[in-house]
């Protein structure tokens, strides 16, 4: 028995030894790992913080872009505002006949008027078009008065008495007028 035990013996031995470097690649696999899981730790921190910074600067830019939003349309408007005064400097004019100033003064109102009209549509913003004797609308149309008038029917316009606007198709102001009873 003492041989077959020396036989046994060295095939325990190489067991162990095996074990020994098994164990051994095992803990470099084990280093190897926590390395590489270290890694991917900060790389997941790095890509959170450059998402949170991004998200950061996203925000102020929105925040930026709302604040000067208005910037281009009131750029639009500063010919209107220049046309009015224009029309104020021309009125202060002292060797100016009153029918004269009243005619200057009616040409310079409407075409302030139209610059402001066509500086409207530039953003979409539209005069609700209305005709007398046109139907009464709820959607685009508030009516202020009904009046009794022989020549339209019920529910007819008879009169604009403030004109309506829409944006983009959707109603800023009512046109007001009054309908027929």
């Amino acid at each position: 028995m003492a041989k077959k035990e020396r036989k046994n013996q060295p095939a325990e031995v190489k067991e162990t030894k095996q074990q020994e470097e098994k164990e051994r690649g095992e803990a470099v696999d084990c280093e190897e790992l926590e390395k590489k899981l270290k890694e991917c730790e900060e790389e997941v921190l790095r890509l959170h913080a450059d998402f949170e910074n991004t998200k950061k600067r996203l925000e102020k830019d929105k925040i930026r872009a709302i604040e000067y939003a208005l910037e281009k349309f009131a750029q639009d408007l500063l010919p209107v505002l220049d046309s009015l005064d224009m029309a104020l400097a021309t009125l202060n004019k002292k060797n100016m006949k009153a029918e004269e100033a009243i005619e200057q003064l009616k040409k310079g109102i409407e075409l302030t008027i139209e610059q402001f009209i066509k500086v409207l549509n530039k953003y979409g913003i539209e005069v609700i078009e209305i005709e007398e004797g046109g139907e009464f609308n709820p959607h685009l149309h508030e009516a202020i008065l009904q009046v009794e008038d022989a020549e339209k029917k019920a529910g007819e316009i008879v009169q604009v008495i403030q004109k309506g606007y829409v944006y983009k198709g959707r109603v800023l102001r009512p046109a007001k007028v009054s309908v027929a009873k």
